[in-house]
């Protein structure tokens, strides 16, 4: 926390958050938060590292609660699209693979 008091709800709140995170991945992550007020706008920043992966986002606004929402709203996008990418991409691969197999069948 950057200019920021540290309360027990406020750690509660970026518990749940994380919790929140750790669904869409197998296996252990990281997750760095950053929180800290400019100017009364809050900033809170997530780093989410894994084996294969980090994820990042940043958010601003002028409530830090609505500030942790949005920048996991960003980060659920993230893994949202890189998720469909894998999908796709692999079932490409098995259409083709599928296909090949039927014209040597042939």
């Amino acid at each position: 926390f950057k200019h920021l008091d540290h309360t027990p709800s406020l750690d509660e709140k970026i518990k749940d958050k994380t919790m929140r995170l750790k669904k869409y991945f197998d296996g252990s992550i990281e997750v760095f938060w950053t929180c800290e007020t400019k100017d009364g706008v809050h900033i809170a920043d997530v780093k989410v590292h894994g084996n294969n992966f980090d994820y990042f986002a940043c958010a601003k606004s002028d409530s830090l609660y609505k500030t942790l929402d949005l920048v996991i709203k960003k980060v659920e996008a993230q893994v949202a699209r890189k998720k469909s990418k894998w999908k796709n991409h692999i079932s490409h691969k098995h259409k083709e693979n599928l296909k090949s197999i039927l014209a040597k069948a042939a």
